[in-house]
């Protein structure tokens, strides 16, 4: 409750309907700030286009509409999407109210590179779905972030450590912003142990954030490096770089530059 901000509350105080979620969890919302002049109306995953259309006529008629979601932030893993297009569409104006994010709470707080990350969101319910797509971005050095519900939570985590091993960092972020707040951070390999070890952590909304791929080594590999050298020890160096490039397929100027370097170095 505390994490609302003063303009959220002033815009809910003023807004003529206010389409919620869950209007069972918004109610104790607004009782709880004093806000009672208010007409409540649904918008969830299920009713939203629907949804849109009414308030598209609200608007229409010169009245102002609060969008409000659960716990999140709308149409970011959460209802809204679809109404935000529908309304930009039709040519009215959409203004976000910056609020409480659990993504972005749980990087400040992990410690992990936070320059350049991925939200990711939910992943796929099935596990080889699941596996699927985390293929897809198993090489992207950014910190990695994604939402997953408690139910779902030991399959996903033991999938994030097939596709990414065991070395990688997680931080298992739960209930952020909420009264059971944790965060823990330990390696993939490690993960499903504390998982395990007491059921409480398995409880709640997560965020997942994961340590992105490490930076790949620049140059020749080793196996080309070692093929390399044997050549210039028997060969002249431009038919030993002939040969390696024969033999690796690796490029003749950064094999020549690096025949160069070792040559020198003898």
């Amino acid at each position: 409750m505390r994490d609302i901000s003063l303009r959220a509350l002033d815009v809910l105080a003023s807004a003529d309907v206010v389409a919620a979620e869950d209007t069972r969890i918004t109610v104790p919302l607004l009782r709880n700030f004093g806000i009672a002049a208010y007409r409540l109306m649904s918008l969830y995953q299920h009713n939203e286009r629907g949804a849109a259309e009414k308030i598209i006529a609200l608007l229409a008629q010169g009245q102002s509409v609060a969008v409000v979601s659960d716990a999140g932030t709308p149409a970011v893993s959460d209802p809204g999407t679809l109404l935000v297009e529908a309304v930009r569409t039709a040519g009215y104006r959409v203004i976000p109210i910056p609020g409480a994010n659990a993504a972005l709470a749980a990087l400040s707080a992990a410690g992990l590179p936070a320059s350049h990350f991925l939200f990711y969101g939910f992943l796929p319910n099935k596990s080889a779905a699941r596996c699927h797509a985390l293929q897809a971005i198993v090489t992207l050095p950014y910190t990695l972030v994604f939402y997953e519900a408690p139910h779902r939570i030991l399959e996903s985590v033991a999938d994030l450590q097939t596709v990414f091993g065991g070395e990688r960092q997680i931080v298992l972020a739960r209930e952020i912003t909420k009264l059971f707040e944790s965060i823990h951070r330990c390696t993939l390999a490690e993960a499903m142990d504390w998982l395990n070890a007491d059921a409480n952590n398995q409880r709640g909304e997560f965020v997942l954030l994961v340590s992105g791929a490490a930076a790949q080594r620049e140059g020749l590999d080793a196996e080309v490096e070692r093929v390399l050298a044997l050549l210039l020890e028997e060969l002249p160096l431009k038919q030993a770089v002939q040969l390696a490039v024969q033999i690796s397929g690796a490029g003749r100027n950064e094999l020549y530059q690096r025949a160069l370097e070792l040559k020198k170095q003898e």
